[in-house]
């Protein structure tokens, strides 16, 4: 089995191993932390979260829903304008959480080293 073809979900229960999500799946997750959002509003709220570094083309961003659906991370309805919106689910906002303890944890291992200069914690 090739680490594609692990659930995003299933790599945040393994006990034996972080979570690692794609720069990608991690902003879309955190996008969605705070409202609920159509495909075009994503795509923008990923762009700006991220000062216009990451910028999805709507093939990618559609990917990412798609598996974060088949996931159980997001979850998805039918606005009254007949859009399709986005919204994250509690195992999402766990996933999301459990990347960013790790992101943070490698930060501050990397800040830990001479190379870095050695910056306490703020």
């Amino acid at each position: 089995m090739s680490p594609y073809d692990i659930s995003c979900l299933d790599m945040a229960r393994s006990p034996d191993r972080p979570t690692p999500l794609s720069a990608p799946v991690f902003h879309v997750l955190v996008a969605l932390a705070d409202d609920e959002l159509h495909g075009y509003a994503l795509l923008k709220a990923v762009e700006a979260q991220t000062d216009g570094r990451v910028r999805l083309s709507t093939g990618t961003l559609y990917g990412i829903i798609n598996r974060l659906l088949a996931d159980g991370a997001i979850a998805d309805r039918t606005a009254k304008d007949g859009k399709r919106v986005y919204r994250l689910t509690p195992a999402g906002r766990e996933l999301a959480r459990a990347e960013a303890d790790r992101l943070e944890a490698l930060v501050a291992a990397a800040r830990a080293t001479r190379a870095l200069g050695r910056r306490s914690p703020a």
